[in-house]
Parts: C-alpha cells; structure tokens; sequence
C-alpha cells in the first residue's frame, strides 16, 4: 500500500491521496498508516475521531485551538466533496496569514493534513458531504477559538457564495484581532 504526500504552496500542509484498489466489487484504501506517515515528518498519535455531516452550502470553520491544546487534523471525505482550507496562523511564519485550499472527495479519496497553528475551514461543495477528522490533541472546548471565514484580509476565495454559517462561526473575530499563541 503506498501514498502520495504532496505538500502546498504552505508546504506544513499536505495533500495526500492513498493507493485505491478497486475492481468490480467495490475498492479497498488504507486510510492511514504509521510508518509513511512518520516518513512524510506528518503526525501519527492520533487521540480522537471525529464526524461531520454538513448539507450543501455549508461553510464550517476557521476553527483552531489554543496551544497547549493546538490539533494537527487528518482530514477525508466518505460522502460528497468538500472546499478545505488551513489559514497560517503562526505569527512569525512567512506564511502568517496565508491561506491554501485543496478539493477533498469521496470519488478520489484524498486527504489533507492541516499541522497545528492553522485554522481549518471548508465549505460543502456536493448536495451533502459527510468528514472525518484524526486529531492530535483531544477538543478542549475552552480553548476553542476561530476567525471570521470571510476576512478580507487573508481573502479566501470560498467556491459559495450565500453560506449556511452557524451563529458561532459568524461572529468570530477577524484574524488581527483572534487570539492566538502560535
């Protein structure tokens, strides 16, 4: 079984997509496997699973947390496709600020590793998407912290134009004034 693990323009963040194994019963991937993951310098001590099932038009994030509780996230898709984005929040970064985006779907199995001190977003690109996400450190909902998806100054450009937000993900601050320890 093998992987290919493709760093971004901000190269901490890692596209990878699996060795898939199909034939006409169906197909077979390793979703994670410790020895190329160590390989790749990604994490491999993952301590908690989590699932999201979003409807069309949703835009979930940026979400991070603060270090001492600051999550790496292995990101997949087994239903839909979504819009996935990691924002640099890492003052001192030459990235700080930056933002990159990968598409992740079920039809093609990739993943994204998004490494601590980046907030993690996406959007809902297919009428549903169900995501799971590894987790280095386990939620701690006290140090959650986010900033507001749209910022004009770090710009992204969401493939949705009138998103399903939660109340939460509305008003979080623009990065220049979020809290962060990175």
């Amino acid at each position: 079984m093998a992987f290919t693990f493709e760093p971004l323009a901000i190269p901490d963040v890692v596209k990878i997509t699996p060795e898939v194994f199909g034939d006409d019963r169906g197909f077979f991937l390793e979703l994670f496997k410790s020895e190329p993951f160590t390989e790749a310098g990604l994490a491999t001590q993952f301590v908690q699973f989590n699932v999201s099932k979003s409807q069309g038009g949703v835009v979930r994030g940026l979400h991070y947390q603060l270090k001492p509780h600051a999550q790496g996230k292995l990101v997949t898709v087994v239903r839909g496709e979504i819009f996935d984005v990691a924002v640099d929040i890492r003052r001192g970064s030459p990235h700080f600020g930056s933002w990159v985006s990968v598409t992740l779907s079920a039809e093609d199995h990739t993943m994204v590793y998004v490494p601590p001190g980046f907030a993690h977003g996406f959007a809902v690109m297919s009428e549903a998407a169900e995501v799971i996400y590894y987790i280095t450190k386990q939620y701690a909902p006290d140090q959650e912290r986010g900033i507001l998806w749209n910022d004009p100054t770090v710009g992204i450009t969401w493939p949705v134009t009138s998103p399903i937000l939660s109340a939460k993900d509305q008003a979080y601050p623009v990065l220049a004034e979020a809290e962060i320890n990175f």
